[in-house]
């Protein structure tokens, strides 16, 4: 057997790869990652503001405050995509005013798509939706954006109502369940 990097004979030490390099982490939004989430959300309507009902110009405005705000109020969640100390995707979910939890703000910086990202933001609201107790999670998507309608079917949305601008979907939210064996 070969020596290890830590001379106990046990497997080679792994070697972390670079910074910026690698799959992103999935990182639950805090209000002191009010700068990361910022940079994210401007960053998606930059990149993609075809996507979007929100403009730059109504996220640039606003100071630290007001950034934080929006994750110290208990009916927001937010998730980020961060590779290295960049992020390159997002998702939030928010309790609309119904009760019912929203996904909104989806997005994956273009160098960071093919890597089911989104599909783990996504899952990642889902959980905090089941959470929150809800029976299932709507989402609004511009009729217009194919792309996001056709992951969204995949993720188990079905379209539940329509207008002109906008397809509105749900997900059934199914509790988890314990993977325990019974003796």
């Amino acid at each position: 057997m070969r020596p290890a990097a830590d001379g106990h004979g046990g497997p080679p030490a792994a070697v972390p790869p670079p910074p910026g390099t690698g799959r992103p982490d999935l990182r639950v939004v805090t209000p002191a990652d009010w700068p990361l989430w910022r940079a994210a959300r401007i960053a998606s309507l930059t990149a993609s503001p075809e996507a979007f009902k929100a403009r730059l110009a109504d996220w640039e405005r606003g100071g630290e405050e007001q950034w934080r705000a929006r994750f110290e109020d208990p009916a927001a969640y937010g998730v980020l995509a961060v590779l290295g100390a960049r992020p390159v995707g997002l998702a939030a979910g928010l309790l609309a005013a119904d009760g019912v939890p929203e996904l909104r703000s989806v997005w994956v910086a273009p160098e960071a798509r093919g890597q089911d990202l989104a599909a783990g933001l996504i899952a990642s609201v889902e959980t905090w939706a089941r959470g929150t107790g809800a029976a299932a999670l709507r989402l609004s998507v511009l009729t217009a954006n194919a792309r996001a309608i056709a992951l969204y079917e995949r993720l188990g949305y079905a379209p539940a109502d329509r207008t002109a601008r906008e397809l509105v979907m749900t997900k059934p939210l199914r509790p988890r369940t314990s993977r325990r064996r019974r003796p």
